[in-house]
């Protein structure tokens, strides 16, 4: 039986599109709810906010690109 050997670069981009895929619809859901009703003071919420926006649209555009060649 054999291995493929471990690639860390192939095993962030599989991450990155795993997280986009599976925790998309959490993220913007409650992103929206949340901003909807709260008026954002904090400036770790911000950054929170836009960071998980930003890695859900990396993961996309990742993906996108990865199955587009096929």
């Amino acid at each position: 039986m054999k291995f493929k050997s471990f690639n860390m670069k192939e095993f962030l981009i599989f991450l990155v599109i795993w997280i986009s895929q599976n925790l998309a619809i959490p993220f913007w859901m409650l992103g929206h709810i949340h901003l909807s009703l709260n008026v954002y003071k904090d400036l770790h919420e911000i950054i929170a906010s836009v960071g998980m926006n930003i890695l859900v649209a990396i993961g996309f555009y990742l993906d996108y690109k990865q199955n587009s060649n096929n």
